[in-house]
């Protein structure tokens, strides 16, 4: 039985829209420029991926002169926003709560980082009780 297909990018997927979500539009050459640093990938790797991306409507292609250059159709925070909500939905059975504290009990937050976080909560629970 096959896989079902991912709502979601792929880890290679999703380096290629964090370019985009930095640099606005790109060519492969662009991108494959900007990959190089984290991955050496041929330039046909790259296209094959873009192209396999525009047809699962992560990006958007259009012709120009003898290439073509790509854009994300998604925006960085709706597509966070979206796969986070996944994982709280399917891992911490819709807990926010949950997720939130299992990422303070694993993970190493600077004084700033906690301050921040603190005066969100605080801010978040003048909210609800409004």
């Amino acid at each position: 039985m096959a896989r079902q297909a991912s709502k979601y990018p792929t880890e290679l997927e999703l380096e290629i829209l964090k370019v985009l979500w930095q640099e606005g539009v790109c060519s492969v050459s662009q991108v494959r420029k900007a990959l190089a640093g984290v991955r050496d990938l041929a330039h046909t790797s790259v296209m094959t991926v873009m192209s396999i991306m525009a047809d699962k409507g992560y990006v958007a292609r259009t012709k120009q002169g003898n290439r073509h250059i790509y854009q994300a159709v998604m925006a960085e925070q709706d597509m966070s926003s979206n796969m986070l909500g996944d994982l709280v939905d399917r891992l911490f059975n819709g807990s926010a709560a949950a997720a939130m504290v299992n990422l303070l009990e694993t993970n190493d937050l600077d004084t700033a980082e906690l301050a921040e976080l603190k005066q969100l909560i605080l801010s978040k629970g003048k909210e609800s009780t409004s």
